[in-house]
């Protein structure tokens, strides 16, 4: 659904399940004014992903450029005879069509979905024409029109992926290198027309030579210059996620593109805030219209320790500000912009989401302070007896001093992390609520004070959670995210039991009384835990976590994570797809199945069968082993689920069974 500049058309695609054409309507202000069926010969689904997703209008509202699955590769046909140089028809009983060559696509929730490639339709005609001059060895998204320049043809701008190599898992992923390239349009007029405008075609242009990452393109509302965000900083160090940066490219006014641009940086990468100051931008979008009044500040949500806050950003000179409100630990995304008015939604692990509205109070958007109001709620109210159950917690995050600081570590390591921690307000006795350690995958990514419905389900239970971000999470700096790459489950299971101690000793938690819960790398976290510190937890439950990187490095979409964390810094250089028995032994020792004779603690797994990411024979092995040993253990697997284990009825069913496990063994 993407409106058009002037917001009075509406864009609806719809995809199809089967061999039905895919339709583009048109909507005016309460009607459909054009369907458009585009048949499968010209493309497959429009891609509506996330990542290589993109739609765009141009300024006229005549054409659209999207990005959808190329068509389908000719299969190679045969008879009894063998091979048959000629095509096979459904009435030709003597044939039939083969396999073809294998299509390797982009792992976890890419299964079976075709190279990604640019459509231009025509909304007037209906006509949808290819995107000549890229080729298949790139893969494309995030497409965008150029400014309109009169008696100039249009061009595009986009983000391509090189695919001509191995294609590495790309979903959580973005140390995969890419770049933004500009390409012309194609035309809709007549045949004479474009054999004048011949002569002044061009190759595909790559905006972006002098950076290992290029995303997010975004032009300025005057055309003058185009921003995007980069994760250099993954790419160039191999981090599945790290510090990200914004740059910024000045764009021709003559339209004419040539073959170099400057890119200038505009909020580079932080490796050491300060306490409490900017830790770096962390985020991986930014809104299609993010621009303030001003033309030239934009408005994101950016990850800021354990809390999503609104900052801007004058790209011109680099200046960040936070605008969401200081007062509270909530977390902030933005939603829409209008000129100086900002649409926004906020919340907290104890508070349900809620929509504001920011406006400037001052002369310039930038140098103001902002005040926000509540919007009122279009939906049905929470029903009285969850408000009641939210009202009754709270929430707090807490700073916890690294254990045994060394010399070696550097100055952003040696800083204190963080947990978020939600508590019942009232106190019974000298009786405390049993608790539940949350733990993030990743490792490289962070868990926020947004609210989170599972995580509000399990405290509405009676238990207390401590959500540890260890050190190696987003939003604290690259020098803390950088020191646990070779040291997983050593530097981060010694955050996580410090933080444990850290609340009993606080008097805040029950000794006896503790249960570990985590998915991925926090199901690594898990499992190791249950492993090292076999006598901590009284239940654990793990959902698709890795416990055996020297069986995953061979079943993943992603083997060079395998490398990159086991080894470190020199792990993306060791990277291979054949690992020596040398690799082999190393990914064990990290490996939480290398603990796992001394584990005892009862553990519940759940697993999804379509798991490219962490493929079900991880935890299956694992559980199979703690059953073996005769430790108590439950098995769920879930046939249509991916990694995250999203679906409505999976993920309802994951923490029904969370719930119930820890009440059997955590009370």
């Amino acid at each position: 659904m993407v409106p058009s500049p002037s917001g009075s058309k509406l864009l609806i695609v719809r995809n199809s399940e089967n061999d039905s054409p895919t339709h583009f309507e048109i909507w005016g202000p309460s009607e459909v004014k054009k369907d458009i069926p585009v048949p499968r010969s010209k493309h497959g689904s429009v891609y509506s992903d996330g990542w290589f997703e993109g739609i765009s209008w141009n300024s006229d509202e005549t054409l659209i450029a999207y990005v959808a699955e190329e068509p389908d590769q000719p299969k190679p046909t045969f008879t009894d005879l063998g091979y048959k140089k000629g095509g096979s028809t459904d009435k030709d009983c003597g044939s039939w069509k083969g396999q073809g060559d294998w299509e390797e696509d982009w792992g976890e929730t890419y299964a079976g979905k075709r190279q990604p490639a640019l459509f231009v339709i025509n909304v007037d005609s209906g006509e949808v024409c290819a995107v000549e001059g890229v080729g298949r060895s790139l893969s494309v998204g995030q497409v965008v029109w150029a400014p309109s320049i009169e008696n100039q043809h249009q061009h595009l701008v986009f983000v391509g992926w090189p695919s001509d190599a191995r294609k590495l898992g790309i979903k959580y992923c973005y140390n995969r290198p890419c770049a933004l390239y500009a390409v012309k349009a194609p035309s809709f007029e007549s045949e004479a027309i474009q054999t004048r405008n011949a002569i002044e075609d061009m190759p595909i242009v790559n905006l972006t030579r002098s950076i290992s990452s290029a995303f997010c393109p975004r032009f300025s509302p005057d055309g003058k210059f185009l921003i995007f965000l980069s994760a250099k900083g993954s790419v160039d160090s191999g981090a599945h996620s790290a510090t990200d940066s914004l740059h910024r490219i000045d764009w021709p006014t003559s339209g004419k593109l040539g073959p170099s641009f400057e890119v200038v940086d505009v909020v580079p990468v932080v490796m050491c805030p300060e306490d409490g100051a900017f830790p770096g931008l962390h985020c991986s979008n930014i809104l299609s219209r993010p621009w303030l009044s001003d033309g030239h500040t934009v408005v994101l949500s950016s990850i800021w320790g354990s809390s999503l806050r609104l900052v801007s950003v004058d790209v011109l000179s680099g200046n960040v500000s936070v605008i969401s409100p200081n007062s509270s630990n909530f977390s902030w995304n933005v939603l829409a912009l209008d000129g100086d008015n900002i649409i926004a939604v906020c919340s907290s692990p104890v508070d349900l989401p809620q929509i504001k509205y920011g406006y400037p109070i001052g002369k310039t958007a930038v140098d103001a302070k902002w005040d926000w109001l509540d919007v009122s709620s279009p939906t049905t109210k929470c029903p009285e007896k969850a408000m009641s159950l939210l009202a009754s917690q709270e929430f707090n995050i807490m700073k916890i001093p690294v254990k045994d600081a060394s010399e070696n570590l550097t100055k952003g390591a040696s800083k204190p992390f963080e947990a978020i921690y939600v508590s019942s307000k009232s106190k019974k006795g000298d009786a405390l609520d049993p608790l539940i350690v949350i733990l993030h995958g990743g490792p490289h990514a962070v868990s926020v004070t947004s609210f989170s419905k599972p995580l509000a389900f399990l405290s509405s239970l009676g238990y207390s959670l401590l959500i540890v971000n260890y050190r190696g999470s987003l939003g604290f700096g690259e020098e803390a995210l950088q020191s646990l790459p070779g040291k997983v489950g050593s530097q981060d299971v010694s955050d996580v039991l410090t933080a444990v101690d850290h609340v009993i000793n606080m008097g805040l938690a029950d000794s006896s009384k503790i249960a570990v819960l985590g998915g991925s790398h926090g199901g690594f976290l898990t499992t190791h835990l249950i492993g090292q510190a076999p006598d901590k937890f009284a239940a654990a439950a793990a959902r698709n976590p890795v416990c055996n990187l020297a069986l995953m490095i061979g079943t993943t979409d992603i083997p060079d994570w395998c490398y990159f964390e086991a080894y470190g810094s020199e792990g993306k250089s060791r990277f291979t797809e054949s690992p020596s028995v040398e690799h082999l032994a190393q990914f064990h020792s990290k490996s939480p199945i290398s603990h796992i004779s001394k584990v005892k603690t009862p553990t519940l797994f759940l697993l999804g069968s379509q798991d490219l990411r962490v493929p079900v024979s991880n935890g299956l092995q694992y559980a199979r082993a703690l059953k073996e040993k005769g430790v108590e253990m439950k098995l769920i697997v879930f046939p249509n689920d991916v990694h995250s284990i999203d679906r409505p009825q999976s993920d309802f069913e994951s923490f029904l069974n969370i719930g119930v496990w820890f009440k059997k063994y955590c009370r």
